[in-house]
């Protein structure tokens, strides 16, 4: 299918790999299998040299009602099968504005960052859901060029597809693209307040208001307080979204 291709930056073409580049590989899938099994989130590998992905979980978030060896097999034919057209249109959009981005980086600091992004899936039953993806580099090529990826896939917190953002381990740095404007705009994480983090925790550990306002010695009235605080900065309506975003951005 001609269209994979779109997936597939010339800016990031990778024609060979030497050996001494395949020695960085040896026996790494066996990591990945082990994260599969403690994580409730999907992953797999991307190939770029192949094109095609070289591992999927059996975490079922991401297979479509499929085994992972038969979304191994379809490879990007996947996506074709199962996210919606404009959906679609935005991955391959995604991918150009991501390459673009990371061509630009140094290449000592090409596997300190990582894109994410929400877009929808569509099972075999028709039933549709937002998932966000993040990708990271693996292992590059010597020319700096992204050979192998990573990439996760849990429940979006958003409620729209798209929500692109690049952010850099290690920093507070966020560059989020502006669709509309087609542009990349560096903003900061969100920063927390010791109390804020606190609060955010215990709701993560399934305690009501009433229980957190006893336990850190405050009324109900100012958890709440705290607690409306947090969904402002993080631009979220509910608690629910507020855990979400705070895993997301490793807040908490």
């Amino acid at each position: 299918m001609e269209e994979i291709g779109k997936f597939f930056s010339n800016k990031n073409s990778i024609d060979s790999i030497s050996e001494s580049e395949n020695t960085q590989t040896s026996d790494y899938l066996e990591v990945i299998k082990a994260f599969a099994r403690i994580t409730y989130m999907s992953l797999y590998v991307i190939d770029y040299q192949k094109q095609n992905f070289e591992y999927v979980s059996d975490n079922p978030l991401f297979l479509c009602d499929h085994t992972p060896k038969e979304v191994e097999t379809m490879g990007y034919a996947f996506y074709f099968r199962h996210v919606k057209k404009e959906d679609l249109d935005l991955l391959f959009k995604i991918n150009e504005v991501g390459f673009e981005f990371y061509e630009n980086l140094p290449v000592n600091e090409r596997k300190l960052y990582t894109i994410s992004y929400d877009f929808h899936l569509v099972n075999a039953s028709k039933n549709t859901i937002l998932i966000n993806h993040k990708l990271t580099p693996l292992f590059l090529s010597s020319e700096g060029k992204m050979w192998k990826a990573m990439c996760i896939v849990s429940l979006s917190h958003n409620h729209a597809s798209g929500n692109i953002s690049i952010v850099k381990q290690g920093t507070d740095e966020i560059w989020n693209y502006d669709l509309k404007d087609s542009r990349w705009i560096k903003e900061e994480k969100v920063k927390l307040s010791e109390r804020e983090a606190e609060i955010l925790r215990l709701y993560a550990q399934g305690l009501t208001i009433n229980e957190i306002a006893d336990k850190i010695f405050v009324t109900g009235d100012t958890v709440k307080f705290h607690r409306r605080k947090l969904f402002d900065k993080m631009g979220v309506s509910n608690i629910t979204e507020a855990l979400s975003y705070a895993t997301n951005y490793k807040l908490i």
